[in-house]
């Protein structure tokens, strides 16, 4: 399997590490859906990341989809995706709450970076960064009462998808969400950070790395 996209986005990053958590071969291309949009056409024509071409040649798109692919392989470490049916459902609370709060400062990243400053709307920026805001605030009371155990064996789709979000709003909207406000995310993250299958694929421009490399 080939994992296509950069590690500067929250979805790239939340698949690399799910699949090294799983226990799943994988390379990693850091295309870009920018800077090399014509090669990444030519991988899938709609452009999107995350892309995942199966070792059949079929490309997949979609974070979600691809980690619920990828959770059928019997060969796979472990599942990521609870059993009992009350942990599942607060597993998918978790998964759409950090989704939404990556979808809103992602918004924010391209109102900002991408549109001419003259185009930017006011309120449609406070309009997001609001969303944003409730999404953490979700995530924080969540993780506030109920502490997980922070380890490559025990975090769940919630886990990482919260982790990797939080992680990339710090690090690109950090004005956006103080992060002193949300000390129950900023221990989910620092103690996700130091696992070897986040610190192989650390945000930013770099590739997969081999864990411990």
């Amino acid at each position: 399997m080939q994992l296509i996209g950069m590690l500067d986005s929250p979805y790239v990053r939340r698949v690399a590490v799910s699949l090294q958590l799983l226990g799943l071969p994988f390379e990693h291309r850091p295309v870009s859906v920018f800077r090399h949009f014509d090669e990444f056409r030519r991988i899938n024509p709609v452009v999107k990341a995350p892309s995942l071409i199966c070792d059949d040649g079929l490309v997949l798109m979609d974070s979600s989809l691809i980690l619920e692919y990828a959770e059928s392989f019997p060969a796979k470490r472990r599942s990521l995706v609870p059993a009992d049916a009350v942990a599942l459902q607060s597993d998918l609370y978790l998964v759409g709450l950090a989704l939404a709060a990556c979808e809103k400062s992602v918004q924010i990243v391209y109102e900002r970076q991408l549109r001419p400053a003259e185009k930017v709307h006011a309120p449609w920026v406070e309009r997001v960064s609001g969303q944003l805001l409730a999404a953490c605030a979700g995530l924080e009371a969540a993780y506030a009462a109920q502490p997980v155990e922070v380890a490559s064996g025990t975090l769940t789709r919630g886990d990482v998808a919260t982790a990797v979000a939080w992680y990339f709003i710090q690090d690109m909207v950090p004005e956006a969400v103080p992060g002193e406000d949300y000390p129950a995310l900023q221990a989910l993250s620092k103690s996700a950070e130091r696992l070897p299958e986040f610190r192989a694929a650390p945000h930013g421009f770099g590739t997969v790395r081999a864990r411990g490399a």
